[in-house]
């Protein structure tokens, strides 16, 4: 079958590979339909993470069909269109039990590799590299479930397959960072990031009661979408001062809750981005915290800041002090979408949430490598490139 593969740092290649086959009695086999690129791949991808392998299939939101299902699958049949969690999580763990999924103690069968780097391991997730479990990706004609009954999800019928293929991982991982975040009734919420996951965090955070929302970024046509599809206010921080504008629409006080879901590349336009930019190229630090740090200094006293942006392992520069001297409470997690994805569908089924818009390019999985080529380069404005991988 077809793949879009990791053959090199800042190299992607269509290749062919062996399909997948059930390898324990509760995994489903999917026939992709839909894919999409994602933000965290550009870490993959930029050798960032390296704990790739020459051969690698890459992506991890996705939806499709069911093709075959294990002896032991009870939830799903063939044919059933579903929508699948990336993170994979057994349901019966202690941190499955307690709503904690991309904890999970089963899920990713290479533990050692973070739980030299992080103290304990995480669970898997598709297509993320030997560090995360080293499971196939789903830019891929078909994929392995394991778990089919805790992980994939049945998509309403009202629900058409692009607006399903963001319940994935983008409006679960948005959904994450504002109930997390502990976003209440009459809050100003900032979010940090204009991409998928943070329009679906201003998404979210509207949707529990948020008084205000703000999201700050610098690309116009991404602002835009946040006006038009999510109705949260916007900030460019290139054009304004993002920390004073924040304290003017919050009272003087600052955000309740800062979300940051930008991630270990973030970007600036002050020196301090050429000071991470360069210390990250030459692996002195593996992530760029700038937006991190702008969350924590705009955060009012005693607010909340939520990192959902993907970092790997060390930063430079972290304001611990501000943490501290300022009563802040700071969360971070990778999402925990089995929790969030069956309400997220409901709401899409009811028009209550639309994600749709955040596919601006669509094409063939053959054209994987150029798809992640505009995705990187935001050509033609584009949000999220969704490959097109079934008939």
């Amino acid at each position: 079958m077809k793949a879009l593969c990791w053959t090199g740092i800042n190299k992607l290649s269509v290749e062919s590979v062996d399909e997948p086959r059930l390898l324990n009695d509760h995994d489903i086999i999917v026939k992709v339909r839909l894919s999409t690129t994602c933000g965290s791949d550009l870490h993959l991808i930029g050798g960032y993470i390296p704990f790739m392998r020459s051969g690698d299939v890459l992506g991890h939101e996705f939806m499709g069909e069911v093709a075959e299902v294990g002896p032991a699958v009870t939830k799903h049949k063939v044919g059933d269109r579903v929508v699948v969690c990336s993170f994979i999580a057994c349901g019966h763990c202690w941190y499955c039990q307690n709503g904690l999924y991309s904890l999970c103690d089963n899920g990713n069968p290479n533990p050692a590799v973070t739980e030299a780097v992080w103290g304990f391991a995480p669970g898997g997730c598709f297509g993320y590299s030997h560090a995360m479990g080293g499971y196939a990706g789903c830019h891929a004609e078909y994929i392995r479930v394991p778990y089919g009954d805790n992980g994939a999800f049945p998509i309403p019928d009202a629900v058409d397959d692009v607006s399903a293929l963001f319940a994935s991982d983008s409006a679960p991982t948005g959904w994450t960072g504002a109930d997390l975040g502990n976003v209440a009734p009459g809050d100003v919420v900032a979010v940090w990031g204009a991409g998928a996951v943070g329009q679906m965090a201003a998404a979210a955070a509207l949707a529990k009661g948020a008084d205000r929302v703000i999201v700050i970024d610098r690309l116009s046509n991404r602002l835009q979408q946040v006006t038009e599809h999510i109705g949260a206010q916007t900030l460019n921080y290139e054009e304004t001062n993002v920390a004073a504008e924040l304290r003017e629409l919050s009272g003087g006080r600052g955000p309740d809750v800062c979300i940051e879901a930008v991630g270990m590349e973030a970007h600036s336009p002050g020196p301090a981005y050429l000071y991470d930019q360069a210390k990250q190229q030459l692996r002195l630090q593996t992530d760029r915290p700038t937006a991190v740090r702008d969350a924590i200094h705009a955060c009012r006293k005693g607010g909340t800041v939520f990192v959902l942006g993907v970092f790997a392992a060390v930063v430079d520069k972290f304001p611990l002090g501000a943490v501290m001297n300022k009563g802040l409470t700071l969360r971070a997690a990778q999402m925990h979408g089995h929790r969030y994805i069956p309400a997220i569908l409901d709401r899409m089924a009811a028009g209550q949430l639309s994600t749709a818009h955040l596919a601006t390019h669509l094409m063939p999985l053959d054209q994987g490598p150029q798809g992640y080529q505009m995705f990187k380069d935001k050509t033609d404005g584009c949000v999220r490139t969704v490959f097109q991988v079934g008939d």
